[in-house]
């Protein structure tokens, strides 16, 4: 390892050499290449974000760690004037032209030449032009971070520079600083001229962004600016702008020290001649009318259909299509009540909200009785609307597959506003193997339809305004689907229906509860069971061969004339093997392993009845999708089976011969589970980005249930998990299972990775993943399969590697290469860094970052 340590070293510094002379092939004589800035502040090298934020010129960005300055080196293979020296070697030697027509085409000569110079193009593109010392643009730095600390509080600021020039046509420049002794706000006073501004101002002063002895910052007068004026226009005042609102500061004789007056003038009524100054007033909403088919072409023409509905005026230029309720619903703007811009902002985004109109315009008209009419204008979008789509597919279990996706949109289904979707699924593919000769090319078949319902308000037979108010936008959902497949797996039928509350009591926050989420699944053909869980079956026929004395009727011979447990034999040998209580005594390590085999089979196999009830709540800190410093909450809670359970307790149904309770003759499941993730980006500037993530899921059966149903258990590995393992791949525990789906009812999760940009829009990533799963309360008995005690975290797995990402802007393409750093499967034997080789690495391909 150290020998290996050492030639990269070598290698770093040749690379590092090599690529130094090449760096200045571009510079000019008279000119310097940048290659460092150095800021000093009272003495001491400052190297945040933001000051560096603040330079006009920065050296030409190198790889991490490596420190080379990669685009750069890029730019200068690229010939300065490609296209004139393309022109003197072509024109050189009047023989070459003709010879070139002679063998191609002047189309094709033509077509040469293009690509030549289009490749020399894209290395300029590619690349980066040197940064050129410029004494211009030094200076303007110098200003930029005089003013930066000015509009800090520094008032005193002295900033200079200078410029360290070598021979090598390189140059360092140094900004030096002296901030001084910043000023504190001493004192805040008022002078409001209208009276009723400076009540309403005495009500919202306790929210102040700007308090004595905080240090001053420009930036918190403006906010304090912008909270001042939102405050007086959600208070009434529908004239007020920011430009009434100023800040006078006086720091003579204070001693660093800043007296400030917050000065609000009166309403500037501007007439032909003149400006007559007026105090404000607070101005109510006389009427609300609302337009519910205005067009371009509508307009002039007489109103069909009007209804009052609470206050407000519905207008239709035809019949009205709309329940009055579902429109007022979606106005925050109330009739007799204060004008407040916040009501406006609100109507915009709950009109939007509906996906049945365009955007929404929305006027208010001034009355000569200081009251506001408000009209909204809204332009239906079309009562349907047909989308389709196609798609070609390739898997591990196909070898071409085509599925067309048709749905429909109806909106305002119900004339409330309601929309409704429904889409369906049918697919053909042809299986990579299993078929037998009579069947048909396309053996496998997926044929499925959803409907789902939106209403834009909370669909409840009791009054929930008080508790979760219109401003949230809550809506209702309720959606059925079902599904068909043959030949894949165990050939499946399900039903699903759910019915959920979705509500954003803010900006970040999302909640979600399912009131009612059944989900019913049946298997169809259990029989396929050993072909497709191959592993178990070769785990079994190792007993059947190696161990156990197998009656002749179960074994058979392959082509080779080898013998083989015949396959449908399995199950009547499971039952041998764990009825032989001498088995057991004798050989207890391949008994416990076909116990495990019929457990899995057992529940892997079985239909699931699933009805619950679960809440989602979502913080998300994300500004705008360009935001890389930000967290992200999750938290679901997810309760089965206790209505089931309650209701057949008080039916006094009978349990079956496994102890549970049944509906339809399939035993439901009961269970609670609860999942955290949290997931935090830094931004460290100049493209790169540290994100972190931390997951803990943990599902508990009881009562009815001595497992978790497959599909609401945990797994690991894969490109958005542990991606040093495939999917499915890991655990439980430290477990050495072979089964081809590994999963548990208990998941950590921690994940670290390290952003950077390469150049243009191309991205590298270092990441180091750590997590497992195991089993926890429930029927699995494997010691090295399940969590204990917190001993078992020393079966934590760790992956690390190196990634690629490239940004199309729509989405990103992810390719990581994941390392086996610590594997907990090995027993007895150091377990880091066994795999940790290009041999066995996994390779992860994904769309867009894993968290």
């Amino acid at each position: 390892m150290q020998q290996k340590l050492q030639k990269i070293l070598i290698l770093i510094c040749f690379l590092k050499c090599f690529t130094s002379c090449d760096a200045v092939k571009r510079v000019a004589e008279d000119e310097h290449l940048l290659t460092d800035n150095t800021v000093m502040i009272n003495g001491e090298k400052d190297k945040s974000e933001t000051i560096n934020d603040l330079l006009y010129q920065k050296p030409n960005g190198k790889i991490p760690l490596l420190g080379i300055p990669l685009r750069l080196h890029i730019y200068n293979s690229a010939r300065p004037n490609r296209d004139s020296l393309y022109e003197v070697w072509l024109n050189k030697n009047p023989k070459r032209i003709e010879r070139l027509r002679k063998r191609y085409s002047k189309k094709q000569v033509d077509k040469i030449k293009e690509s030549t110079l289009g490749f020399n193009q894209w290395l300029k593109k590619t690349g980066e032009a040197p940064v050129i010392v410029s004494d211009e643009k030094t200076k303007k730095t110098v200003k930029r971070i005089q003013d930066y600390h000015i509009n800090n509080g520094w008032f005193d600021v002295k900033t200079e520079y200078d410029i360290s020039e070598n021979d090598n046509k390189r140059a360092e420049v140094e900004y030096k600083v002296e901030t001084g002794k910043a000023f504190i706000i001493d004192s805040i006073s008022e002078t409001i001229k209208s009276p009723i501004v400076d009540k309403l101002y005495s009500n919202i002063q306790k929210n102040a962004l700007i308090k004595p002895n905080q240090q001053y910052r420009t930036a918190n007068i403006d906010q304090e600016r912008d909270r001042i004026s939102s405050e007086l226009r959600n208070s009434g005042i529908y004239h007020f702008k920011q430009d009434y609102i100023t800040f006078e500061m006086d720091t003579i004789g204070t001693n660093k020290k800043i007296n400030i007056d917050i000065k609000i003038q009166d309403r500037a009524i501007r007439t032909e001649d003149s400006v007559i100054n007026k105090p404000f007033e607070i101005y109510k909403i006389r009427d609300v009318n609302i337009i519910t088919d205005y067009t371009f072409e509508n307009r002039g023409k007489p109103f069909q259909d009007s209804i009052s509905y609470n206050g407000y005026k519905l207008y239709s230029y035809n019949k009205m299509r709309f329940k009055p309720k579902a429109l007022t619903d979606a106005v925050f703007i109330n009739p007799g009540g204060i004008f407040k811009d916040i009501d406006r902002t609100r109507t915009y985004r709950h009109l939007n909200e509906l996906r049945t109109f365009k955007y929404p315009n929305i006027e208010y008209i001034e009355n000569a009785d200081k009251t506001l009419t408000d009209t909204i204008r809204l332009t239906p979008l079309k009562k349907f609307n047909l989308g389709f789509s196609a798609d070609v597919s390739q898997s591990n279990i196909q070898s071409v597959g085509f599925s067309l996706n048709p749905s429909l949109l109806i909106r305002n289904i119900f004339n409330g506003a309601e929309t409704l979707e429904i889409s369906a699924i049918g697919s053909i593919g042809a299986s990579k193997d299993g078929k037998e000769e009579d069947d048909p090319f396309f053996d496998i078949n997926e044929y499925g339809v959803d409907f789902k319902l939106t209403i834009p308000r909370l669909f409840s037979p009791f009054y929930t305004e008080g508790i979760i108010p219109k401003y949230m936008l809550p809506n209702t959902r309720i959606s059925l689907s079902t599904t068909s497949q043959t030949n894949i797996g165990l050939d499946k039928q399900t039903f699903s229906g759910v019915f959920n509350y979705n509500w954003r009591p803010n900006k970040k926050v999302t909640n979600r509860l399912d009131l009612f989420n059944i989900q019913y699944v049946r298997n169809l053909n259990i029989d396929n069971y050993f072909r497709i869980y191959e592993n178990s079956f070769q785990s079994l026929e190792d007993v059947a061969l190696d161990t156990y004395n197998t009656p002749s009727e179960f074994i058979g011979t392959d082509p080779n004339g080898n013998p083989i447990l015949i396959e449908e034999k399995a199950d009547e040998f499971i039952n041998l093997v764990l009825n032989d209580r001498g088995f057991e005594s004798t050989n207890p390590t391949e008994y416990k392993t076909v116990n495990g085999i019929d457990e899995r089979k057992e529940r892997l196999t079985e239909n699931n009845l699933i009805l619950s009830s679960s809440f989602n709540f979502i913080n998300d800190e994300r500004t705008n999708l360009f935001d890389e410093d930000f967290s992200i909450f999750r938290f679901k809670l997810e309760l089965a089976g206790n209505i089931l359970s309650s209701a057949s307790n008080l039916l006094g149904l009978k349990k079956d011969s496994n102890d549970r309770y049944e509906l339809f003759n399939v035993a439901f499941s009961q269970y609670i589970k609860t999942e955290f993730d949290y997931v935090k980006h830094w931004d460290l500037g100049n493209k790169n980005v540290l994100a972190i993530r931390s997951f803990l899921g943990i599902a508990i059966p009881y009562g009815n249930s001595n497992s978790i149903p497959f599909s609401k258990s945990f797994f690991a590995g894969g490109p958005n998990d542990n991606r040093a393992w495939n999917p499915y791949s890991l655990g439980p525990g430290s477990s050495e299972t072979t089964n081809e789906f590994n999963e548990a009812n208990l998941k950590l999760t921690l994940s670290a990775e390290q952003r950077f940009n390469i150049f243009g829009n191309l991205n590298g990533a270092l990441f180091v993943d750590a997590g497992n799963i195991w089993n926890v309360l429930d029927n699995v008995e494997e010691e090295r399969a399940t969590f204990t005690d917190f001993d078992a975290l020393k079966d934590i797995a760790v992956g690390s590697g190196f990634g690629l990402r490239y940004d199309f802007s729509f989405f990103i393409f992810r390719f990581d290469v994941g390392f086996k750093t610590y594997d907990p499967s090995y027993r007895d034997e150091n377990r880091w860094f066994n795999d940790y080789n290009f041999a066995n690495a996994v390779y992860n391909i994904g769309i867009n970052y894993p968290f």
